[in-house]
């Protein structure tokens, strides 16, 4: 459940988001397992919409997770036609690990989602997040679908996000306006995640919106191409959840000629915008990291590859030993050594060069001679964290985001099912 107790990395303020043309979104309480708090979350999208999804690699993925790539597969991400397509998402449950149960329950939401809304059974997009193992109560999500239906409005943004946290602390939103083809469009989501964050696909719930007019295809290329610097980017705990997933819409409300190609030049703002939001909600999670004291950029050049930068720094952010230190506020540069030789792709020892934000730590494979451990110690007080490493073999280059580990990360785990 989530706690009382908000991140202090959080923002500050909370989050203005712009309605999207063709979105409607509610959410109420069925009491799945969080009693006095909402959990359940409808989202309707206009007919003629696209839409195009991103989904956990885990061998044991949830019951909705395959209800989704089947229903994505099968309409290639376009609606029916004359008919919305739907968003249901429930927290609590995970519907994962459940068996045939599982997918008698997606089955059964499916029909009643599509009943409240008016459309077909297989528009309907679903998302579980909670306790693993445990079966749905579906019956319990169904019986309050027609009145969320009756209720869905334009702005029920930030009650949305807030239905679909668990061990969250803070619901996470972003918005941007840009301009299509001449046009002014929107794009706003929410997501939720805070612990199991790891990156293999996508590492939480996400779901974005925008009012662009972009082919299913073409929607599916921007969605894939923003993930990999946002929700591919980030870790917290190394976890890969069984239930990850990513939803983008395109409802085509801003009017704007349709886009058929990703790499059109003339959808360049439109793409930057939506890895601006992509990356907000990702650092958000971050931010909301079970624990979580610190948020901490991980920057790695000098690899043989992009592909193996991302490797180093992956195996950098998800040392246990590089996370207590930052907890700790210890610059204990060497666990940082450790990190880059266990990752098992190229460095150059005698060439590497570490730095804490500005302060060069470490460079020619030896401490620097300007280095003062006060300064590093000074430095990692900061909420805010950098630390780059050159491994000296090459232009790879990549760039993560993580948090520390503490104590508290323990304590939110242990009773997570009590």
């Amino acid at each position: 459940m989530s706690d009382t107790t908000i991140s202090p990395l959080a923002p500050k303020t909370k989050p203005d988001i712009a309605p999207v043309a063709g979105v409607t979104l509610a959410a109420g309480s069925a009491q799945v397992r969080y009693k006095g708090r909402t959990d359940v979350m409808l989202a309707r999208i206009v007919p003629g919409s696209s839409i195009a999804g991103i989904f956990t690699r885990s061998s044991t993925r949830s019951a909705p997770v395959l209800w989704d790539q089947d229903i994505l597969t099968e309409s290639s991400g376009a609606s029916p036609d004359g008919k919305p397509l739907v968003i249901v998402v429930n927290s609590g449950n995970a519907n994962a690990f459940t068996g045939r149960a599982g997918e008698e329950s997606v089955r059964a939401l499916a029909a009643a989602a599509a009943r409240s809304v008016g459309t077909d059974e297989r528009a309907v997009y679903q998302a579980s997040t909670g306790v693993i193992g445990e079966r749905l109560p579906h019956r319990k999500i169904e019986a309050v679908l027609d009145d969320l239906a009756a209720s869905l409005s334009p702005g029920a943004w930030h009650e949305a996000a807030a239905a679909i946290m668990t061990t969250d602390t803070f619901p996470k939103l972003a918005s941007a306006t840009t301009e299509l083809g001449g046009k002014p469009v929107t794009i706003s989501g929410f997501t939720k995640g805070s612990g199991m964050i790891a990156p293999d696909m996508a590492t939480m719930l996400g779901f974005v919106f925008t009012d662009a007019a972009i082919a299913p295809g073409a929607l599916q290329e921007m969605l894939h191409g923003s993930a990999r610097g946002s929700f591919n980017a980030i870790t917290v705990d190394s976890d890969t959840s069984t239930s990850d997933t990513v939803l983008l819409a395109a409802t085509g409300g801003a009017g704007n000629a349709p886009v058929t190609e990703a790499d059109d030049p003339a959808a360049s703002t439109f793409r930057a915008a939506l890895d601006g939001v992509m990356r907000d909600l990702a650092h958000q999670i971050v931010r909301d990291g079970e624990g979580a004291t610190k948020f901490i950029e991980i920057g790695v050049t000098g690899a043989e590859s992009n592909a193996a930068a991302r490797i180093i720094a992956l195996s950098i952010a998800n040392s246990p030993l590089v996370k207590t230190a930052f907890a700790g506020e210890d610059p204990n540069w060497g666990r940082i050594v450790m990190a880059v030789g266990k990752a098992g792709e190229a460095a150059d020892r005698d060439r590497l060069t570490i730095r804490f934000g500005d302060i060069l730590v470490a460079e020619n494979g030896w401490v620097a001679e300007s280095y003062r451990e006060d300064d590093g110690a000074n430095y990692m007080k900061g909420e805010e964290l950098a630390v780059t490493v050159d491994v000296g073999v090459g232009d790879g280059r990549s760039t993560v985001w993580t948090c520390d580990l503490t104590h508290r990360y323990i304590e939110i785990n242990a009773d997570y099912r009590s």
